[in-house]
């Protein structure tokens, strides 16, 4: 086990951004934070890294507790959401200048570098500005920053906000190659495409850790129980079935999420009664998360770039 969480709370003045999650995160595995702002990722993920201390509860790594072993600090890899890249500074003296507070010399950090920009395929740009980079090169970046003094485990807060789908395919192309060489990452995003990527998925909402597993796991919880239909309102639909299901626009339908199958069962014999066609529909993770939050403000979340 390289990181286990347990029970960690925080109080920002009066507002409790994190409330007793527990969470673990295994050698090699992708493990994906998924919720809207101001769910509590990156409250939990601060925790997780040492920068911030939670008001209750622990981290540990190999058993050791992170607060109290500063040795464990090297193994891990930090990545916030405002990275800390020196715009002045090129890629390689950005590298050079990560690589040094890690206490990392000279020598080793000529190989390291190499390495490295080869990795995040940036071998081509060593001499370019941090500031000149693109959203995605510099994401690269600053990827190859948190990793230059070879964590074993890796924890990003939202590294994919803000890029084009193109990067952020290359962004993923990364953490599976990190995470095939037994790099633990966990990741937080508010794209529900992308929890479909990681190895196990946490639902956060207000706070608070929903349900946590594969991403198979998670989406069978929903077979039998999500309907689509076409050409009319949620809003429309939301007065048709009053209590029967929860409904909310996704694309150019309408999603009506059922508490069971016999529920879901129900709401079609309502609607054919309203003469409105519906189908069953395999879920998608937006789904997931309305399920597992009580049918929470879909709206809250991004749309895919």
């Amino acid at each position: 086990m390289s990181l286990v969480a347990q029970n960690l709370s925080r109080h920002f003045k009066k507002a409790q951004a994190v409330k007793n999650v527990s969470l673990s995160l295994q050698p090699g595995e992708i493990y994906a934070l998924i919720g809207p702002d101001g769910a509590g990722k990156t409250t939990t993920l601060r925790m997780l890294a040492g920068v911030l201390s939670p008001d209750s509860g622990i981290v540990e790594m190999d058993g050791s507790l992170l607060l109290k072993d500063e040795s464990l600090r090297s193994r891990l890899g930090y990545m916030p959401q405002a990275y800390g890249l020196y715009a002045d500074l090129t890629v390689t003296e950005n590298l050079y200048f990560y690589g040094r507070l890690q206490g990392m010399k000279n020598a080793e950090l000529r190989e390291r570098s190499r390495e490295l920009l080869s990795f995040v395929r940036l071998d081509k740009f060593p001499d370019r500005r941090a500031g000149a980079l693109s959203g995605g090169m510099y994401k690269k970046l600053a990827i190859a920053c948190a990793i230059v003094h070879r964590p074993q485990t890796l924890i990003l807060d939202e590294p994919t906000n803000g890029v084009d789908p193109v990067s952020r395919r290359e962004l993923w192309q990364l953490l599976f190659e990190l995470s095939h060489h037994g790099v633990s990452i966990i990741i937080s995003t508010p794209y529900m495409d992308e929890a479909e990527r990681a190895h196990r998925v946490g639902v956060m909402m207000d706070g608070t850790l929903l349900a946590e597993g594969t991403p198979k796991v998670l989406l069978s919880a929903l077979d039998g129980l999500l309907l689509k239909t076409e050409k009319i309102s949620a809003a429309v639909l939301r007065d048709i079935l009053l209590d029967h299901a929860s409904v909310y626009p996704v694309g150019t339908g309408v999603h009506i999420l059922s508490g069971s199958e016999t529920d879901a069962r129900k709401a079609i014999k309502i609607l054919e009664n309203k003469k409105v066609a519906s189908r069953f529909q395999k879920p998608g993770f937006e789904d997931v998360f309305m399920y597992f939050s009580g049918g929470g403000d879909a709206g809250r979340f991004r749309s895919q770039p």
